[in-house]
């Protein structure tokens, strides 16, 4: 399957999330939490064990919601004092489940794709 996550902005939220919340209560955790506009990019989420991802975005004329539980391993994430903003391509290495700083920066040096 193949999925393209495309947006000017990318954000990762600062930290872990109740993954109970669904669109609403993540909606709101990008309003207060983020101070951002909801209907302006994607918003990654993730739970304590950093097993699973929500991302939420905007599409047309409501809310797309993907979840993403890794059946091993964790993903590559931790809690920073802001949010991190990151590109399409980073993001899909978020999503494979390795660790994205690590590939964007052999990407950037060799201006491929693995």
């Amino acid at each position: 399957m193949k999925i393209t996550l495309e947006s000017e902005k990318i954000l990762i939220a600062n930290k872990a999330v109740d993954f109970r919340r669904g669109v609403n209560g993540l909606t709101a955790l990008i309003v207060e939490d983020m101070k951002q506009n909801p209907n302006k990019g994607l918003y990654v989420f993730y739970n304590k064990r950093l097993d699973r991802v929500k991302i939420l975005g905007w599409h047309n004329n409501g809310f797309v919601m993907i979840y993403k539980r890794l059946e091993t391993g964790k993903f590559f994430i931790r809690a920073e004092k802001d949010n991190i903003q990151i590109d399409p391509a980073q993001l899909n290495w978020l999503l494979i489940g390795v660790d994205w700083r690590l590939m964007s920066n052999i990407e950037s040096k060799n201006n491929t794709y693995f």
